[in-house]
């Protein structure tokens, strides 16, 4: 550890030049403080605002936009004008009544560790460069993996999101067993075979499966194409599962694949972007076992853990397998290389430059605990049998399609014309009432909510799908 610099050694600064970039003191913490002023009289009054708010391209330039400034222009001015005009105009992932895609509920203690990475200009990309905030990133990985149940061992990195998440697994997975014919099914997420293809993967080697009745990968159908790739001379090499899918929140038969994957020697892969730390919880962890067999798995903490975005885990069961794919080299790295035992992040992803999103996952694991956020997800969970109940006790104008798990329920309007469920879905959030998106399953249009937002009440759930039941 560096000793202390003693006063003597401190560098008279008024021989230094003028910070052009800088601001006085006195300036920088007013400004400091009306930021958080700002944000705090927001959190206080979201559930006034609309849960979406989209303007016009013509509109937001001509007030945003005004020329290149040449000139400083007032910081006071121009925090009004963020918050007046350009924050306004967004979905507001964490507002209670925000069911559309999967929302983003984030906690103060996040945003708090956000703020002073932010701050601190925290860079952890190299143990040299950056030891504090890679120990930080360690401890919130293990944090994260006990809080989950995954085996010990298991590795992982913070990357952007789940779509870079799943692309940084897949590559660990091909540098680990070479590339081959990877599985999944017409529900998986529409970033994974994006992924796949701009890893360089050929069209003949994504195997896209037809799910069952249940929107779940079927074992049979998954054995029946791998033994029918090895009969073509192709090379089985992965299986993608869901650990609760964005459109319908369904689960793969994780212990079943599991086993398939390990008698026919293939790469396990469930991607729980949103999913995952529902097992953390009883309830979840009986829909989701299996995944403690994964090889890789996927999580977005700026989803069901609360995090402001944005923050996406990758978690790997073999220690090195991240740095044999990502590890890097360079003469003007050398001298803030890692020793021996000390991690290097930028060796686990394609980020060399990488901020520390550890701060903010830190920060909620240590302000609530782990039994607030086992209990902001059983929230969740509740949440949407409650939106299935309200759904089950008007028949005659609701089907529920999908039945509520791990925070979603689909359901659909009996005798609905085409068209139907997206119109009433586009009048509802145009109102600023609530959020809501439809979507297809399979080829049948469905109404769909998400509930994760430990903030929405019953009577918010109510009052959306009464509000549904209008015609548009």
């Amino acid at each position: 550890m560096s000793s202390p610099v003693k006063a003597s050694e401190v560098p008279d600064c008024s021989r230094h030049p003028a910070d052009t970039l800088g601001m006085p003191a006195e300036d920088m913490r007013r400004l400091g403080y009306k930021v958080v002023d700002l944000v705090v009289e927001r959190l206080i009054g979201r559930d006034l605002e609309p849960a979406i708010l989209t303007g016009t391209p013509e509109a937001l330039m001509s007030r945003l936009d005004g020329g290149l400034p040449e000139a400083p222009v007032d910081p006071d001015n121009s925090l009004d004008l963020l918050v007046r005009v350009a924050l306004a105009h967004q979905q507001h992932g964490d507002h209670p009544r925000y069911f559309a895609r999967v929302p983003g509920p984030s906690s103060f203690a996040a945003v708090l560790g956000e703020w002073l990475g932010t701050g601190f200009n925290a860079i952890s990309a190299s143990w040299g460069g950056g030891s504090g905030p890679s120990t930080v990133e360690l401890v919130a990985l293990e944090w994260l993996r006990q809080f989950i149940g995954l085996p010990p061992g298991t590795e992982g990195v913070l990357v952007s999101g789940g779509s870079l998440a799943n692309l940084t697994a897949f590559a660990a997975a091909r540098t680990a067993r070479g590339s081959g014919v990877a599985y999944l099914t017409d529900q998986a997420h529409a970033s994974l075979p994006r992924s796949l293809r701009g890893l360089g993967f050929a069209q003949e080697q994504v195997r896209t499966l037809e799910s069952d009745a249940n929107l779940r990968m079927p074992p049979d159908a998954l054995l029946a194409a791998i033994a029918k790739d090895r009969r073509a001379g192709r090379h089985p090499f992965m299986v993608v599962a869901s650990g609760g899918t964005t459109n319908a929140g369904t689960i793969d038969p994780l212990p079943e694949i599991a086993r398939i994957c390990k008698a026919e020697n293939l790469w396990f892969h469930v991607d729980g972007a949103y999913g995952a730390p529902a097992a953390a919880t009883a309830q979840g962890r009986r829909c989701l076992a299996g995944i403690e067999h994964a090889d890789s798995l996927v999580l977005d903490p700026h989803k069901w853990l609360f995090q402001p975005y944005d923050v996406g885990c990758v978690f790997v069961s073999r220690p090195g397998t991240l740095e044999r794919c990502f590890a890097l080299d360079a003469e003007y790295l050398r001298d803030v290389t890692a020793d021996r035992g000390q991690v290097d992040f930028r060796d686990r992803s394609l980020e060399l430059t990488r901020r520390a999103r550890a701060l903010k996952l830190w920060m909620t694991f240590r302000t609530y605990g782990c039994e607030r956020l086992r209990a902001a997800i059983r929230r969740g969970i509740a949440l949407a049998e409650f939106a299935e109940a309200c759904l089950r006790g008007s028949p005659a104008t609701w089907e529920v399609v999908v039945p509520a798990q791990i925070g979603i329920v689909c359901f659909a309007l009996r005798n609905a014309g085409e068209g139907e469920h997206a119109r009433r879905a586009k009048a509802v959030s145009d109102s600023g009432y609530a959020a809501v998106s439809s979507t297809m399953l399979k080829s049948r249009s469905v109404l769909r909510l998400c509930t994760i937002n430990p903030l929405t009440t019953e009577d918010d759930i109510a009052g959306t799908i009464d509000r549904l039941a209008r015609p548009a």
